[in-house]
C-alpha cells in the first residue's frame, strides 16, 4: 500500500484525525494502515495476546495503555504471533520490551517507549470500545494510516 500522511492530509484535510502523540517505531514495517481494532488496558497485556492470536485480516490494533510505561504490554512472542495471523500493525499508547527483536519483524510497531518489565496477564480491560489519546478518537472499524510522519485516522478507507 502506498501512501504518505503529508499527502493524505493535504488531500483529504477534514475527514482525517492527526495524532498529536509523539511514538517511536520499532517494527520493520515503517508504514502500515488497516482498519482499527481496539483494546484499553492498563499494566495487562492477556488482551492484546488474546487478540494478537487471532486473524487480523490487516486490522490495526490500536492499545490504549494509559500512557504508562511501568510494564510492557506487547514484546517479540506476541508481536510475532501478530504477524503469524495477519496483523498489519500495532500503536501502543504505552510501552513493548524486546526491541531488537521487534525490529526484525514484518509488523508496524508504534509505542511511547520501552520497558523489560513483563505486565500482568489477567486480561483485564475492555476491546472494541473507542478510546483516545493524542486528539485523536481511534473507533473500531475506521481506518489507520501511519508513516514516519506520524498517525492520521479516517472514517473510510482512502487508499
Amino acid at each position: 500500500m502506498e501512501f504518505a500522511t503529508a499527502d493524505l492530509i493535504d488531500e483529504f484535510g477534514t475527514e482525517l484525525q492527526s495524532c498529536e502523540t509523539q511514538f517511536r517505531s520499532y517494527g520493520a514495517r515503517g508504514r502500515f494502515a488497516g482498519p482499527i481494532a481496539t483494546v484499553r488496558c492498563l499494566r495487562d497485556n492477556g488482551l492484546v495476546k488474546k487478540l494478537l492470536n487471532t486473524p487480523g485480516g490487516g486490522r490495526v490494533l490500536v492499545v490504549d495503555g494509559g500512557g504508562s510505561l511501568g510494564s510492557a504490554l506487547m514484546g517479540d512472542l506476541i508481536a510475532a504471533a501478530a504477524v503469524r495471523n495477519g496483523w498489519a500493525g500495532v500503536v501502543i499508547y504505552g510501552a513493548v520490551r524486546d526491541v531488537a527483536a521487534l525490529g526484525t519483524l514484518d509488523l508496524g510497531v508504534k509505542a511511547l517507549g520501552s520497558n523489560p518489565r513483563k505486565s500482568a496477564k489477567d486480561a483485564a480491560g475492555e476491546v472494541d470500545v473507542p478510546v483516545a489519546f493524542g486528539g485523536v478518537e481511534f473507533r473500531p472499524g475506521d481506518f489507520l494510516y501511519s508513516d514516519e510522519d506520524g498517525i492520521v485516522t479516517a472514517v473510510r478507507a482512502l487508499v
